[in-house]
């Protein structure tokens, strides 16, 4: 072991530590679900899970994961060009397409290696990509690896500045827009309407990443182009299987049959990465299934976080105003944040305090993500201990 390098790696965890911002993994023992138990903790109820519909220990979604072990094995043991794809990916992918209103998707193991694959793969010497500055870590992520592609950012939601990036790259090809649909850590929206508008007026190619709108947003849950009625009108979504579709692990890129093809050629993570583990394709395939014979469950979660935004605003909070199932509660620094949901998962509510640097200095905040699972019951425990932050 080299000693020096570990000392600056401990002096490194050390900072964290004496600035508060050192994270701790908490271990849970049961399926992901409204009520878990942690072992630090005990049982507790969850509002910091992406498990959005409640699909993650759902029935018939772990019994299609169950036979797709049985029918497929533990893995794929190879990358998809060599022996590594599956009758059940393309099932999937096609599954996925329909799902979305696209040509075609693709699968990898994860949203970030969908992302990271992306952007490198279509953006060549006089490329442009303009993104949002609130945009995901793997957009950004991705973005970088784009190296030869000129690369700018406009400012949060703002349509003036994006209008004027676009001016400015005039003469590059192909021009991407890139925007989460849902912003993870604002629970906000993209404004899709504006976004699509400006890419048709300038020739651009528009991009969105929906992880956190797939199953929320839109009426049947397919996401916050449905919720905007733009189905057909973006020409690329990214997304993931592992928050409201199982809850497992897995990304997709959705888009045009040209698109699909050259990123089964030359995306690297498609490359050389396994394939997206068979058992986990059944799972997310069966998830979808479930969502399209279950639309009320889109209502329930709906319901569900009026209901917890209402209770919040009761007790004096001002969280974050926005339509999807994430509800923000700023209170400034990390410390805080930190301190406020150490005290929540004491009084038997699990729930993340966020701060820098995965979010700007002074803007810390709780982050509650609500679920179609959660009882009135589990909502109104949870309410009692906000309560004693007050």
């Amino acid at each position: 072991m080299n000693s020096a390098f570990d000392t600056q790696l401990q002096s490194e965890l050390d900072a964290l530590k004496a600035a508060g911002t050192y994270k701790h993994l908490r271990h849970i023992t049961t399926p992901m679900a409204p009520e878990v138990h942690m072992e630090e903790a005990g049982d507790v109820i969850v509002l910091s899970s992406n498990n959005y519909l409640g699909l993650s220990d759902q029935a018939e979604v772990i019994e299609a994961g169950i036979e797709g072990l049985r029918k497929y094995g533990a893995g794929t043991a190879s990358v998809r060009f060599i022996c590594g794809t599956f009758d059940i990916h393309r099932t999937l992918e096609e599954r996925i397409a329909t799902f979305l209103g696209t040509q075609a998707s693709l699968t990898y193991v994860s949203c970030w290696n969908a992302n990271t694959g992306l952007f490198a793969t279509v953006c060549g010497e006089g490329s442009a990509i303009i993104s949002d500055e609130l945009n995901h870590a793997s957009i950004i992520d991705g973005v970088r690896l784009a190296s030869k592609s000129k690369r700018a950012v406009y400012k949060h939601s703002d349509m003036a500045d994006l209008e004027a990036k676009l001016k400015a790259a005039e003469g590059c090809a192909p021009i991407l827009v890139v925007t989460d649909g849902v912003f993870s850590m604002e629970g906000s929206l993209a404004k899709l309407p504006e976004i699509v508008a400006l890419c048709k007026k300038y020739g651009a190619v528009s991009i969105v990443d929906d992880s956190h709108g797939t199953g929320v947003m839109g009426k049947t849950g397919r996401g916050t182009i449905e919720h905007f009625g733009l189905t057909g009108d973006v020409d690329i979504i990214t997304g993931t299987l592992g928050k409201a579709l199982g809850g497992a692990a897995g990304g997709f890129v959705a888009g045009s049959h040209a698109l699909i093809d050259i990123l089964i050629q030359r995306s690297r993570p498609q490359l050389f990465s396994n394939a997206l583990p068979a058992t986990v394709a059944c799972s997310s395939l069966a998830a979808i299934d479930y969502l399209d014979a279950h639309p009320e469950l889109v209502d329930r979660l709906r319901a569900n976080v009026a209901y917890f935004r209402e209770g919040l605003t009761r007790l004096g909070f001002k969280p974050l105003d926005g339509p999807s199932a994430i509800v923000p509660i700023i209170v400034g620094e990390t410390a805080t944040a930190i301190a406020m949901s150490d005290k929540l998962l004491r009084g038997g509510v699990f729930v993340t305090g966020f701060g820098f640097p995965v979010v700007p200095e002074g803007t810390a905040r709780i982050r509650t993500q609500l679920s179609a699972a959660l009882t009135k019951d589990e909502m109104d425990r949870a309410l009692a201990a906000f309560e004693t932050l007050r």
